[in-house]
């Protein structure tokens, strides 16, 4: 009797098949792994725009338009010096003809050079005058410099350069000290500590503000990222909610729903996500539609490229779609009907090749599979995924929610922990504050200062107008 056929039906055979696809996935999650954290960057996930610009080469013109804008800035934000340099005296003389009389030829030749000046702090002594009269029954005194903390020794513009330090460049406070030391200042970490939550405190009511600007939003992007606690020792979380360019921060200490059904409550609108669970009473019946992340399908696509080299596919059509909206935003014509229109005639089609494409194929890996992965994500989330065709104000990822995280990543490697959920929820405030400065291209140590001296006393129903994104400096 010959072996048993190959075709041949057993428990034994559906095991070992069984164990096959387990072990398949296991060793595609370890190298997806390995690739992410120890490969070289021609192995990650590359830039959505650096392979669209495969399509759509840079513009030399735009090119020379951000040089243009970019020395412009130098004019106005660097101080100039102009430094003379004379011809030598034993050069004044003409060798052609003997002759002294030489003239300047226009204002001379520039050139340019920059150079760095140490920053310094100053300390400024207020001198109060006090008088008596000859009497003996009568004493007074100058009023003192107006302060937004009573009695405090250090200014507004010091403890906004604390803030924009630790929340914009993720400086730490050790760090600081060390810095500010060098500079003529020996501070405590303790009282640089002080400094940022009391500024936190003051400015509560304007990330709160902007907090409900943005959950009223017609569409709103969100995501999370951890950020470990101190007391008690456990992981707490930074949500970001933004829109448009406004961009709020919340702390929790957990990853529950709770957080963006606090947020969003009962508003209605889109809100852009991943498929987290957490967000589905958000956007059960009667909440926000849900739209998904074109960009998280991609990444799956792409982790699934060494095993199933036809995952070129998908990633291709991904790529065309994204050449659709740079068109739009080189045309200036983003988010308006305009863009609608370009969407339905070039990226609908693109979509609709690739939903026949992920279904044809959909049954011809197996489900754990990296490439039976990457589709069953696809096609279950088809819906979510083809929103932005239906509205060219909502984007096809959730990549600017993922960006504006990263501030908070980096301060996770060099701060390592907030001591506990208040300071979590004031480092979050302060986020909000710093990061929809940058969005709207405000310098935040500016405006921190301006705004920590009019808070306190500013009425509360013009509150918006000490807004990043509305604000005028009162200077």
């Amino acid at each position: 009797m010959g072996p048993p056929a190959d075709d041949h039906d057993c428990g034994w055979k559906i095991r070992a098949a069984d164990l096959e696809a387990k072990l398949e996935e296991v060793v595609a999650k370890m190298a997806a792994m390995e690739r992410r954290i120890l490969g070289p960057k021609s192995e990650k996930l590359p830039a959505i725009e650096r392979e669209v610009r495969k399509e759509r080469p840079v513009d030399p013109a735009g090119t020379q338009a951000t040089r243009r804008k970019n020395a412009e800035l130098r004019a106005t934000r660097v101080v100039s010096e102009d430094v003379p340099h004379k011809v030598p005296a034993a050069e004044r003389g003409c060798p052609k003809c003997d002759g002294t009389d030489l003239r300047p030829v226009g204002d001379g030749r520039v050139s340019t050079v920059l150079d760095y000046v140490p920053g310094y702090f100053r300390r400024r002594q207020h001198i109060r005058e006090t008088l008596a009269c000859t009497c003996g029954d009568y004493i007074v005194t100058a009023p003192g410099p107006d302060h937004s903390v009573e009695g405090a020794r250090y200014g507004d513009s010091f403890r906004a350069f604390v803030v924009t330090s630790k929340c914009a460049d993720s400086i730490p406070l050790y760090r600081q000290a060390k810095q500010m030391s060098r500079l003529g200042i020996p501070i405590s970490r303790s009282t640089l500590t002080d400094l940022l939550h009391q500024a936190a405190r003051q400015l509560a009511p304007l990330s709160k503000r902007l907090l409900a600007l943005v959950a009223a939003a017609e569409v709103v992007q969100a995501d999370e990222t951890s950020l470990k606690m101190q007391d008690p020792n456990k992981r707490g979380f930074v949500w970001t909610f933004l829109a448009d360019k406004l961009i709020a921060y919340v702390f929790s200490s957990s990853r529950s729903g709770e957080t963006p059904s606090t947020v969003l409550g009962a508003s209605t609108g889109t809100l852009v996500v991943d498929m987290y669970t957490g967000y589905n009473e958000v956007t059960s019946a009667g909440g926000r539609t849900r739209a998904a992340c074109l960009a998280h399908a991609r990444r799956r696509f792409f982790d699934a490229l060494p095993y199933a080299p036809e995952a070129r596919t998908p990633l291709e059509m991904i790529r065309d779609v994204y050449v659709v909206e740079h068109d739009a935003k080189a045309e200036g014509i983003a988010r308006t009907d305009e863009h609608m229109k370009l969407r339905r005639a070039r990226a609908r089609p693109i979509m609709d090749r690739l939903h026949a494409w992920l279904v044809e194929r959909q049954d011809q890996h197996a489900p754990k599979s990296p490439m039976g992965s990457a589709l069953r994500y696809a096609v279950n989330n088809w819906t979510e995924l083809t929103r932005f065709l239906d509205d060219a104000r909502i984007p096809p990822d959730n990549n600017r929610s993922e960006s504006a995280l990263r501030v908070v990543a980096l301060g996770r490697k060099n701060f390592l922990f907030v001591g506990h959920e208040q300071a979590g929820a004031n480092i979050a405030g302060l986020y909000s504050l710093t990061a929809t400065c940058e969005a709207n291209g405000v310098e935040p140590i500016a405006y921190l200062t301006d705004v920590l001296g009019r808070v306190g006393s500013h009425p509360a129903s013009a509150l918006d107008d000490l807004l990043p994104h509305k604000w005028r400096s009162s200077g």
